[in-house]
């Protein structure tokens, strides 16, 4: 199993959440984040300076079996890609178990294949 951990632009987040509705994965979750980077800037917006060293971002979160991660992966970086600086990170991670509180079960057959 593997555990995916996306940050984007808030912009984009309406674009990937689409995307992955469509693709085979049947859940993830998100929240708002906010993260200071590297490139701080002074950008001017409808006439208001302000800065970019504190950027609001989206962060999605899956968990899937192995065979899905790659293919999930693929679908971020298609949608969410920009170009420009700031379109953001993933993370891949191994994840040991998963457990279903409701059931007690255990393992990947916790994780369900999009039908």
């Amino acid at each position: 199993m593997k555990k995916i951990e996306a940050i984007i632009r808030k912009t984009k987040f309406e674009d990937v959440k689409e995307a992955l509705l469509h693709s085979d994965i049947d859940w993830f979750e998100y929240h708002d984040v906010h993260g200071i980077g590297q490139s701080r800037q002074e950008r001017i917006y409808r006439g208001v300076q302000y800065s970019t060293d504190v950027i609001e971002r989206v962060a999605i979160t899956i968990v899937c079996r192995d065979h899905i991660a790659e293919p999930t992966i693929q679908v971020i970086l298609k949608v969410a890609h920009t170009g420009e600086v700031g379109d953001g990170r993933i993370f891949l991670s191994d994840m040991t178990n998963v457990y279903s509180i409701r059931t007690g079960e255990s393992g990947d057959t916790v994780l369900r294949d999009k039908k």
